[in-house]
């Protein structure tokens, strides 16, 4: 029976089953394994378009974490998206402070009274 596993997977290295440290010949180990489970040549005629999809997905895992700069930009880019940028929320409290009171919407020169 053929395993839906890469739909599930929320980061490349999930896709081919690594951990973030695995070296170039894990990623290499991980995708020829897979590769031999989901080509669409190999798997029952039933199972071609599930197995096609699967196979896209961990082909498109491989080919980013198999070139170092790919990889390197996509571990980068993920953990922008884990621990964004900013101001934290404390931040933002004391900044308010200094506001004087006004909201982000007002406008000082329309809201003057002449």
């Amino acid at each position: 029976m053929l395993m839906v596993m890469a739909a599930s997977a929320s980061s490349l290295y999930e896709v081919l089953g690594i951990s973030m440290s695995a070296s170039g010949h894990e990623i290499k180990a991980a995708y020829r394994r897979l590769a031999r489970m989901y080509h669409p040549d190999v798997v029952a005629m039933s199972q071609k378009e599930i197995s096609a999809t699967e196979f896209i997905k961990i082909h498109a895992a491989y080919s980013t974490l198999s070139d170092p700069d790919k990889r390197a930009n996509y571990d980068r880019d993920r953990f922008r998206r884990r621990h964004p940028v900013g101001f934290s929320s404390a931040a933002m409290a004391s900044m308010s402070r200094f506001s004087g009171g006004y909201s982000s919407k007002r406008n000082w020169e329309t809201d003057q009274c002449w």
